[in-house]
């Protein structure tokens, strides 16, 4: 299945109407994407920030279907997938309950962290991409047996 990953939403998530902030809701994806890697066995602190490679965010979109409110109860699933030998992006779906209340999408390009062009994903993240899109894939093959 595609990862997932749960979250309550807390009061810090929420803007003076009382539903999530829109950067928050991408923000809680990231979060969803950070528990993905350390799932894997990828040391998040050597990824994020003792590393040669980068992984920087080129595009990002969210939509909304439904507010998010104070204490809700998140499940985020996420499917990355890779685009080229330097790029992938993620799929979001945030629900509540069986829901959908939000999509998004997040971008990404490895760089080096020196001279800032970009560079092949090294195999720690096509090792995640595979891991990620075959997981995704029996998902789909077992929902399709149950619907018919």
């Amino acid at each position: 299945m595609s990862f997932t990953y749960h979250r309550t939403v807390r009061f810090g998530d929420t803007d003076a109407a009382g539903v999530v902030y829109f950067a928050n809701a991408l923000a809680i994806c990231h979060e969803a994407y950070e528990e993905s890697l350390e799932t894997v066995g990828i040391n998040l602190q050597d990824f994020f920030g003792n590393s040669s490679l980068a992984f920087p965010i080129v595009h990002s979109s969210i939509d909304f279907f439904r507010p998010m409110f104070c204490g809700n109860k998140l499940i985020v699933s996420l499917i990355p997938q890779k685009l080229t030998v330097e790029k992938f992006e993620i799929n979001y779906e945030i629900l509540i309950g069986d829901v959908i209340v939000s999509k998004a999408v997040t971008r990404h390009v490895c760089i080096d962290t020196n001279t800032r062009q970009k560079n092949k994903l090294p195999s720690q993240m096509v090792q995640w991409l595979d891991t990620n899109r075959k997981n995704a894939e029996n998902t789909e093959r077992r929902k399709s047996r149950e619907f018919i």
